[in-house]
This record gives C-alpha cells, sequence and structure tokens, in this order.
C-alpha cells in the first residue's frame, strides 16, 4: 500500500532527526538541485539524449524516491506542509482544467460570430 502524503511527512521527518540531516533551506535546494541533475542524467542516458523513447530503467524509481525526500525534507525544515499543499494544488489543477474545458466548449481562444 503507497503512503498518503500525511503519512511520508512525519517518515521523513523521524528519519532526518534520526540520522540528523538538518540543514539550512539553502544547503537542502543545493542538495534537491544535485538530486535533480541526478533524475536528468538518468533521463538523458536511458533515452541515449533524446534519441530513444523513454523507458524507465531500473534505478529511476530510487533517483525520483531521493528527490521526493529531499523535497519533503525541505517542507519539514522550513515548517511547510506539504501535503495540505499539495491538495490544494491538485484542487486548483481540477479546477483550472474544468475551465479550460468549459472555455473549449464556447470556442476559445477564438470566439465564433
Amino acid at each position: 500500500m503507497t503512503p498518503s502524503t500525511d503519512d511520508v511527512a512525519p517518515l521523513v521527518a523521524q528519519s532526518a532527526d534520526s540520522a540528523d540531516l538538518h540543514a539550512t533551506v539553502p544547503a537542502l535546494l543545493l542538495e534537491l538541485q544535485t538530486q535533480l541533475g541526478a533524475v536528468s542524467a538518468t533521463a538523458t542516458m536511458a533515452t541515449e539524449r533524446g534519441r530513444r523513447p523513454f523507458r524507465p530503467p531500473p534505478d529511476w524509481g530510487g533517483r525520483l524516491g531521493v528527490l521526493a525526500y529531499g523535497i519533503y525534507l525541505l517542507a519539514d525544515q522550513s515548517g511547510v506542509d506539504l501535503g495540505a499543499e499539495i491538495r490544494a494544488v491538485a484542487a486548483a489543477t481540477a479546477r483550472n482544467a474544468a475551465a479550460a474545458a468549459q472555455r473549449d466548449q464556447t470556442g476559445w481562444p477564438f470566439t465564433s460570430a
């Protein structure tokens, strides 16, 4: 069973406490850039620099997990309820999609005369 965002945040906070992974926000952002670079490098290698379709390689999930852990750690260190923020973004995305679908039905971006 996949844990919810409400389950993940305390898990990250507890493991970060036990591993003494506390750092400043700027230091965590630099680490996240490194992790995002690793994910990008993995995709670049898997596609032979864009020449082949992307197929997730065996280490893809692990790389995404490390990146996600870092994002949760950043949220924890800066006092952000990431679960609440994710839910807000998901709701806004759904509202925007519904509004876009409604505009498309009325001829957006071109209006009929």
